[in-house]
């Protein structure tokens, strides 16, 4: 059953084999591999990890909506983060607790302490890039929204309706 031949495709050339429990397994010359006579892409669409250096949000807590840094890796339930410069006390975290978000720092080292992780963050102007993100702007927006009281909603739904009648205007000119 260990028997070896050779398919051409139209592209590729796609050696296959058969392994020991029967599975035809199949490689392509290029950047694909085959399983079978599906192509698969070998590239994840999966970007954000969790590794040393990662920026994150905290989800749950009396540090809800604060971002922090990953310091070490415990195990594969929680993490060491760190948030100097955002009030964020050095501690052990689970990951359920913790949004990754696409901002990482480069060059921090494993184990890193408090101070190392602090000139790092400002050096690199992590809260200014996570202040500047549309992520942490919908936050903002969603908190003002919620901490509107009766009256400031009522001004809300005004300020809607001037702008609908505005833009209804608008367009009954432009059709006409």
């Amino acid at each position: 059953m260990s028997e070896s031949h050779e398919n051409e495709s139209s592209q590729n050339s796609v050696k296959s084999r058969w392994n020991s429990v029967g599975l035809e397994i199949c490689s392509v010359d290029d950047d694909l591999t085959q399983f079978g006579r599906f192509p698969v892409d070998v590239e994840s669409n999966f970007k954000r990890f969790v590794e040393v250096g990662r920026v994150v949000l905290i989800k749950d807590g009396p540090l809800s909506g604060k971002i922090a840094v990953i310091a070490e890796i415990i195990d594969h339930n929680r993490a060491i983060i760190d948030g100097p410069s955002t009030g964020v006390p050095r501690q052990a975290f689970p990951y359920k607790h913790l949004l990754l978000t696409p901002l990482k720092l480069t060059k921090l080292p494993r184990g890193a302490g408090s101070g190392v992780i602090k000139k790092l963050v400002e050096t690199e102007g992590v809260v200014e890039k996570w202040d500047k993100s549309a992520w942490a702007q919908k936050r903002v927006t969603k908190e003002k929204r919620q901490s509107l009281n009766d009256f400031d909603r009522f001004k809300v739904m005004l300020a809607k309706k001037q702008r609908r009648d505005i833009v209804r205007k608008a367009l009954k000119k432009v059709s006409a």
